[in-house]
């Protein structure tokens, strides 16, 4: 069964360059995100975890941990690191996770039940371990996306949309398209017009069906 949003994600023991992890514990009470990659040593995928180094101060505000997950291991982890780094220009403080048996790839629906890692294996070996996984405190998944072998991931895209998630969580709103910190949210259609003015003040009603406001600071 596919991995759905809203499902529980799955919890699992796992090495990495930091040491065993508990997924679900090193979730805690943050928020989370679970990115995925080939293979070690690649050149999209060094650009892509040096640009989440450099998100550290962000993914801090927003009280939420990363992790990364690849399908080498902790000693290739350990010396790509320094690549990220150097990258980065800045520290990658984040754990990433040592899934050669694939257990987690599978169990997140990266690849399929049947794949294994051939002797010699290459990037095309686990070319759908390409894969974001945002996850809420309550350890469900609130958003996920996948990206092809030749297009590195936008993580300026991960963070607008986590600040979506956030602010849709803590005001029981929606966010419309291009949505930024600061600007209008959608109440919830299931909300009347009198209980809308109640719990947000003035809005705006562009459709009978959409409406806009501001949130309070």
């Amino acid at each position: 069964m596919a991995l759905r949003i809203n499902d529980t994600v799955p919890d699992f023991t796992a090495e990495t360059d930091q040491g065993t992890i508990s997924f679900h514990d090193f979730i805690g009470d943050s928020w989370a995100i679970l990115f995925s990659h080939p293979k070690d040593f690649t050149p999209v995928c060094t650009t892509e975890f040096g640009a989440v180094a450099r998100l550290s101060d962000e993914w801090a505000k927003r009280g939420t941990k990363v992790i990364g997950v690849s399908v080498d291991g902790v000693e290739d982890h350990k010396k790509w690191k320094a690549d990220i780094e150097q990258v980065a220009g800045t520290g990658a403080g984040f754990p990433i996770i040592a899934d050669a048996g694939l257990e987690v790839s599978k169990a997140f629906d990266m690849l399929p039940a049947e794949a294994y890692l051939p002797d010699g294996r290459t990037p095309n070996d686990s070319a759908t371990v390409r894969s974001v996984f945002i996850i809420g405190p309550d350890k469900k998944l609130k958003l996920s996306m996948t990206y092809p072998m030749n297009v590195g991931r936008n993580f300026a895209e991960v963070l607008r949309a986590l600040d979506g998630l956030q602010t849709a969580a803590s005001a029981g709103v929606a966010t419309p398209a291009d949505w930024q910190v600061g600007e209008d949210v959608v109440i919830p259609a299931t909300l009347n017009d009198a209980d809308a003015k109640e719990k947000f003040g003035d809005f705006t009603t562009v459709l009978p069906y959409l409406r806009m406001t501001k949130l309070k600071a």
